[in-house]
């Protein structure tokens, strides 16, 4: 199972989101974004994709060891990157290991990123 942690801007479209997950190369099982991020759009993408969307907190986030690290991010959220810290929280939800796929991907137009992790004990 493939978990997509999504991080996005406020006015980020569907458009962006679809965007995002095409440069990722793979389609996930499930999307997690922090639970202070969700907005209509992502819920619609989601829904659309027919993509459980699971919300996290920024405290499910902190810690985690990430491919990528934004010294902004890092500073706000105890993390390198919000997508990832997503994608790996959320695939370790219930004890597992996971690991990232690859590092996160933007949309073009920047307002969507996407980063993909899967267990690695299961």
């Amino acid at each position: 199972m493939i978990w997509a942690g999504v991080g996005l801007r406020a006015d980020a479209s569907e458009a962006a989101f679809a965007d995002a997950m095409t440069r990722a190369g793979r389609r996930p099982d499930a999307l997690a974004c922090l639970d202070s991020k969700v907005t209509p759009a992502l819920l619609n993408w989601a829904k659309a994709e027919g993509l459980p969307l699971t919300h996290l907190t920024e405290q499910d986030i902190a810690g985690e060891q990430t491919l990528t690290c934004s010294p902004r991010i890092k500073a706000r959220f105890a993390t390198g990157s919000v997508a990832e810290a997503l994608a790996l929280a959320s695939a370790r939800k219930g004890g597992y290991r996971a690991r990232l796929i690859a590092p996160r991907v933007q949309s073009a137009c920047g307002m969507a990123t996407i980063a993909l992790a899967e267990r690695t004990d299961t």
